[in-house]
C-alpha cells in the first residue's frame, strides 16, 4: 500500500508544483506582462467567464511549474528507489509530460472556475471538492495522451490530495502567500 501511494505521488507531482506556481509567479513578481485574466475581463451574460485571477501569468506559470518537475522526475527516475515508483520513462518524455502535467493542471482549475461562476460561486470563495481536485483531474485528462496509470493510481492521487491540498493551503496562509485557509 506504501508504494501504491508513493507511486502515485511521485507521479501526480508536477500536477501539485503546477498548482502552486501561480501563487509564487504573482508574488514574485515575475512574468508580469502575463498578469492579465485569461478571459481579457469578458463576461458571459452578467458574469465573468473564468475571473480576474486566472490570468495567462498562471497558465505560464503552472506549465512552467510542470516541466521543470518532470525534469527533476527524470533525473530522480534514474536512482533505483526513485525508478520503482516512476510509471513512465522520464528521461524520454520529460518535456513533453511536463508540459501536459503543468499545463492540463492549470486549465483544470480554469474549468472548475468556469463552473463556479455559472453557480454564482464569487473567485476566492471556496467550492469544497471541486476547489481540491480540478487540478488533478487536469492533469490526468492532459497526460493520458501519453499514460494513463490505472484507476488505483487515479483513486490514490484523488485520496491524497484531499488531504494534502488543505494542509497546503494552511501552509499558504501561514506564509502569508494566500488571503484565504482554503
Amino acid at each position: 500500500m506504501l508504494n501504491l501511494i508513493l507511486t502515485a505521488l511521485f507521479f501526480v507531482l508536477p500536477a501539485y508544483v503546477a498548482n502552486m506556481m501561480p501563487v509564487f509567479f504573482a508574488k514574485a513578481g515575475w512574468l508580469k506582462v502575463l498578469g492579465y485574466p485569461v478571459d481579457g475581463g469578458h463576461k458571459l451574460g452578467n458574469q465573468e467567464i473564468f475571473g480576474s485571477h486566472k490570468t495567462w501569468r498562471g497558465l505560464a506559470a503552472g506549465t512552467i511549474g510542470g516541466i521543470v518537475t518532470a525534469l527533476l522526475l527524470a533525473g530522480l527516475s534514474n536512482l533505483p528507489f526513485f525508478n520503482n515508483l516512476a510509471l513512465l520513462n522520464y528521461n524520454h518524455n520529460w518535456l513533453v509530460f511536463g508540459a501536459l502535467a503543468g499545463s492540463g493542471a492549470i486549465l483544470g482549475d480554469l474549468i472548475k472556475s468556469f463552473f463556479k461562476r455559472r453557480v454564482g460561486i464569487k473567485p476566492g470563495s471556496t467550492w469544497l471538492v471541486f476547489d481540491q481536485l480540478d487540478f488533478v483531474f487536469g492533469f490526468f485528462l492532459f497526460t493520458a495522451v501519453i499514460i494513463w496509470p490505472g484507476w488505483k493510481i487515479f483513486v490514490v492521487a484523488c485520496l491524497a490530495t484531499l488531504i494534502l491540498h488543505p494542509l497546503s493551503n494552511i501552509l499558504g496562509k501561514l506564509l502569508g502567500l494566500k488571503k484565504n485557509w482554503f
